[in-house]
């Protein structure tokens, strides 16, 4: 008699396994996190919430406290609601909190884990790490590229001047351009350049694959081992197009900057400072290559989003954009535009940078950690290999660190006589302890020269339809890096002399 195995039968020997495994662990001391009560082996599976998640998160919070938990198939999720609890766990048991989560589609299938972002915790992360702070991780390292991010931004003046209909597509290729002039030393043009373009489609499956909770399979790795044809598989298919546009977000800029090297026409940039004047083995080379991935990948996604925030915000927030104006007019005058040198003497546009940053997270629920071993917090256990998820967004809106937390107020960071200023969100925003975004510096250099030169010479406000003032919806699209809701707005020149500036560049 031959016996006949098929895949349901390895799938369901496979789960039946996971399950017995699960219920013979050894209970621990302390108990876990509390939470929403699961099912029976499903856990909370059905509790997830698939849109906008940070708010069902913030709202377990309120109800749990600082650290909750749910469980999904056996997989633990603690969700951190606090800034504090995230300090006390990623900041000060760095050793603890440093892993990320083995995410099967956009680690293992699509490639994520070799960029420094889901890259496990070790020798090859820090070596990443050391070569972004050396070349852009503080203030005078990037005083080199400090010309050209303020050429981008005047040619970004001039681009909403012709046509403000299209700001968002003048966004994208300005920070583009930025990214990939210092990652890769190549000048994109337009927003329809192969290079953005693929950077684009490469960050759009990156924000779905490393969404919290997105791919069963990302609890299960087993199944990734199904047939196509099985159902419940369209993880593959999103794995096999993402792997595609990484892979070649990856490879072409690499091969484009040796090409340009070999021929003596490189630009200075990241990739040619690590490259140049050496001989560098290929795991070398690998790391090098991957850094500028994470250099090209954290910097262009997010600074769209940013830029797309301010201009809601001032679309919405009338009143701050005048402050902003009258600065600017008094500090800088009427005869030139705002300079990154200009920083220091303009407060209140420093504090609407932190204001941006603050009001519209960037990644509302940041990376995912894991935990490298058994860990007890606040007297909850946290077990070894737990997905560790910062719920930034509630950080960020906490109405007992931020008065009135939904209102765009530049002003919560600035001291006053009686009033000291409210929590400076770089802290949060970015990321914790040894994970820490190491481009904060570009981060804050790019939103500040485009709040500079924008405030300076237009005029944002709603749009009027049909005789109507149409006001923007205030919303964050989901996944990873989360961008505003589609809206629309006017943009004017604010005087004559503005726009002999802007015609100048």
């Amino acid at each position: 008699m031959t016996l006949s195995v098929n895949w349901l039968d390895v799938s369901l020997a496979g789960l039946a396994l996971y399950f017995v495994n699960q219920l013979l662990k050894k209970k621990p001391a302390f108990p876990l996190p509390p939470g929403p009560k699961g099912l029976p082996l499903l856990g909370n599976a059905l509790d997830m919430p698939k849109e906008s998640p940070w708010l069902t998160l913030a709202k377990w919070g309120e109800k749990y406290g600082d650290i909750s938990s749910v469980k999904i198939f056996g997989q633990h999720m603690i969700i951190v609601n606090s800034a504090s609890a995230a300090f006390d766990m990623m900041d000060n048991k760095g050793l603890v909190y440093s892993d990320r989560p083995q995410l099967t589609v956009a680690g293992d299938i699509v490639g994520w884990n070799q960029c420094m972002v889901l890259l496990q915790y070790g020798d090859d992360f820090r070596e990443q790490r050391k070569h972004l702070y050396r070349t852009i991780g503080s203030r005078s390292s990037m005083q080199k590229y400090e010309n050209l991010m303020e050429g981008n931004s005047q040619r970004f003046l001039r681009n909403v001047l012709r046509d403000p209909s299209r700001v968002g597509h003048h966004v994208r290729t300005t920070a583009g351009s930025n990214i990939l002039r210092i990652s890769h030393g190549y000048e994109a043009q337009n927003v329809d350049d192969p290079f953005l373009k693929v950077a684009d489609k490469a960050m759009h499956y990156y924000s779905v694959t490393t969404a919290a909770g997105a791919f069963f399979v990302d609890i299960m790795p087993i199944l990734r081992y199904l047939p196509d044809w099985f159902p419940g598989t369209q993880f593959k298919t999103i794995g096999k197009n993402g792997h595609e546009s990484l892979a070649e977000m990856t490879t072409k800029t690499h091969e484009y900057v040796k090409e340009q090297m070999k021929a003596g026409t490189a630009l200075h940039s990241f990739t040619s400072e690590l490259l140049e004047d050496r001989e560098v083995s290929a795991k070398e080379e690998h790391l090098i290559k991957w850094s500028a991935l994470t250099l090209y990948a954290g910097g262009s996604d997010t600074t769209v989003a940013a830029i797309h925030s301010f201009f809601l915000a001032m679309t919405l927030f009338p009143d701050v954009q005048k402050k902003a104006q009258a600065e600017i007019d008094s500090v800088i005058g009427t005869n030139r535009l705002p300079t990154i040198a200009d920083r220091q003497d303009l407060p209140y546009i420093n504090a609407m940078v932190l204001e941006v940053l603050r009001w519209h997270v960037l990644g509302p629920l940041g990376v995912a950690h894991a935990s490298s071993e058994d860990d007890v917090y606040n007297g909850f256990f946290i077990p070894k290999g737990s997905i560790i998820v910062p719920n930034i967004w509630k950080m960020l809106h906490d109405p007992e660190v931020y008065k009135n937390p939904e209102e765009f107020n530049p002003d919560r960071f600035i001291a006053s006589e009686g009033k000291p200023a409210e929590t400076d969100p770089r802290g949060t925003c970015f990321g914790f302890g040894r994970r820490i975004c190491p481009g904060i510096v570009l981060a804050e250099l790019s939103i500040f020269i485009s709040c500079a030169m924008v405030s300076a010479v237009f005029e944002i406000s709603k749009c009027v339809e049909n005789g109507v003032s149409i006001t923007p919806e205030i919303g964050q699209t989901s996944g990873t890096i989360s961008h505003p809701k589609p809206f629309k707005c006017a943009i004017t020149v604010r005087s004559e002399k503005a726009l002999s500036l802007i015609e100048e560049v």
